[in-house]
């Protein structure tokens, strides 16, 4: 019985080692060879011909840019509200949360569509105010301000996010001394509360700035009307514009945005290492500064700073799908619901990327909380080297950009699958592959959480009554595990119903997705359209998250980011 048991134990291990292996090593390990080896044959005839086109390097430039200047504007907003959440006596936290992470959760050319609808002559909500530029004025948002700019509104929440999980752990005591020694608030938060949130902070930095420099719809929706490419932009027009043919020259492409990507996260690595940032105190945590007079300005300030990033545009955006056409004011007798209906029930693409957005998104989320559950048990409750190295693997596909995970998947699957002689390229399955092979890591970190917070007694219980792995599985972990599983399931399913920089590259008719579609609206100057699709999936998007509220204590701290 016990043979029976462990060749259990380990067939199932090895079955998800290799869906792992399949999903994350396969199509990255395909872009090398077609970067250095095109048709099986070693060559560097692309890698030469692209690294010597200007256009590479400006793109380039351009990237490190916008990824920088975003990573800043994220790392001040997100700081800041971080700090003053997390260390004071604020009230309303949970409603200031629940929508300052909501940009992070919408999709970026959703927000990139209201941030325009917010500026420029043909903006409803100045021609509403009277203060729209004249006709004719240019928006100022298609700069490299304007991707600066609407980067760091959407990836501030990441920053917020990785700083205060931190900060929950800040110990009382230290804090508590540096006060009892006469130390101002300012000055313990500048010289004991800083020094200690350095590792969060430069994780946060290290993965806003992967963010913002695998970005595509931002610089696509402001970057490609104002000529300003960067190198996704750069790959999709290539891909495009000239077909497969140019695989190998994007794989290159690719491999460089995967190059800076990882100088970046290696620079965080080394300013880790210089220093000793480990807490010897208990961790006990620390009692929030008391603001006292100071509390309702600061409260107004952060609302007024709410307003701003996300009320304002989100409203500019549903003025906009109210209108007739871009220009008209809006006012009793030009409002119209013309555009939803159209959206909804005219337009036939726009309701097969619904279906399909729909499909791949539930999917996706359905069999990655499949796949973490078994996978998480192994990883939390089973240590070795071998599943360390599994757990930093599942990292790769969602620490990359997007853009290369796409440009692998083309390559990988651009000929029919051996032995069975079919092929996934242009079809929507190979978008559900490129979704399961990126989302498994968002599935599997709040089962893991899960685990952690369980007691194995039951599970060790029905292990010496005789019950083996898929069993207990089944009948004792599952419904244990069940409320994180959930959890990770709609994270994954608001991520990739509004996913666009990979479903812009695997697209074909018929396999279109609400990303796709979007775009599509917006480049032929349907902004109208466009921005009533917008409105939609941000609905989506705010109706389940507010779902999730009723079910928040049964599951993990820490799972759901925009519940405090």
């Amino acid at each position: 019985m016990l043979a029976t048991e462990r060749f259990q134990d380990r067939a199932l291990l090895g079955w998800l080692c290799a869906v792992v292996a399949v999903l994350s090593l396969l199509p990255l390990t395909r872009l090398v060879i077609e970067a250095f080896a095109p048709g099986g044959t070693p060559s560097t005839s692309a890698l030469t011909r692209v690294l010597a086109s200007p256009t590479t390097w400006v793109a380039t430039g351009h990237s490190l840019i916008t990824a920088f200047g975003g990573t800043l504007v994220a790392v001040v907003i997100g700081g800041v509200v971080a700090l003053v959440l997390a260390l004071t006596n604020i009230r309303a936290r949970n409603a200031f949360v629940f929508c300052f992470v909501m940009p992070l959760l919408i999709a970026p050319q959703v927000v990139a569509l209201a941030w325009l609808q917010s500026f420029g002559p043909s903006s409803p909500l100045l021609k509403m105010m009277g203060v729209a530029p004249p006709i004719g004025s240019r928006n100022p948002l298609y700069s490299p301000a304007g991707i600066i700019l609407v980067l760091g509104v959407q990836y501030a929440p990441l920053v917020f996010l990785t700083l205060r999980a931190a900060l929950r752990t800040l110990p009382q005591e230290l804090i508590e001394a540096g006060l009892a020694g006469g130390a101002r608030p300012l000055t313990v938060m500048r010289t004991i509360v800083l020094p200690l949130m350095t590792p969060p902070l430069l994780a946060g930095v290290a993965l806003c700035f992967v963010s913002c420099l695998g970005n595509f719809g931002i610089p696509a929706l402001l970057g490609i009307p104002a000529n300003y490419v960067v190198l996704p932009t750069l790959i999709y027009q290539r891909l495009a514009g000239l077909g497969p043919g140019v695989l190998s020259d994007v794989a290159v492409l690719s491999l460089l945005i995967g190059v800076i990507a990882v100088i970046g996260i290696t620079i965080q690595d080394a300013l880790l290492r210089r220093r000793d940032f480990r807490i010897t105190a208990a961790a006990v945590t620390a009692r929030p500064f008391e603001l006292r007079r100071w509390r309702l300005p600061v409260e107004i300030g952060l609302w007024l700073l709410l307003v701003a990033v996300l009320a304002l545009p989100l409203c500019a955006l549903v003025l906009t799908s109210l209108v007739p056409a871009v220009g008209v004011t809006l006012g009793a007798k030009t409002a119209t619901l013309e555009n939803f209906r159209f959206v909804l029930f005219d337009h036939a693409a726009a309701r097969r990327a619904l279906v399909n957005s729909f499909a791949l998104s539930t999917t996706a989320a359905i069999l990655i909380a499949a796949i973490a559950i078994p996978l998480a048990y192994f990883v939390v409750w089973r240590r070795s080297r071998l599943l360390r190295i599994v757990n930093l693997v599942t990292e790769v596909p969602y620490a990359v950009p997007g853009v290369v995970l796409a440009i692998a998947a083309i390559l990988l699957f651009l000929k029919p699958l051996p032995l069975i002689g079919v092929s996934i390229y242009n079809t929507v399955w190979i978008i559900l592959f490129c979704y399961l092979a990126r989302f498994l890591v968002l599935g599997l970190r709040p089962v893991a959480s899960g685990y952690h917070q369980l007691d194995r007694t039951l599970e060790e219980a029905s292990q010496i009554a005789g019950a083996r792995l898929l069993r207990r599985l089944r009948t004792v972990i599952v419904p244990l595990v069940a409320p994180a599983a959930t959890a990770g399931a709609l994270l994954i399913f608001l991520t990739a119903f509004n996913e666009l920089t990979l479903s812009a590259l695997l697209w074909s008719s018929g396999s279109e997705t609400l990303g796709v579609v979007f775009f599509s609206f917006q480049q032929g100057g349907d902004s109208t359209y466009a921005a009533a699709l917008g409105v939609l999936t941000v609905v989506v998007s705010v109706v389940l998250m507010l779902s999730t509220l009723f079910a928040a204590g049964r599951l993990p701290s820490g799972v759901l980011p925009w519940r405090d």
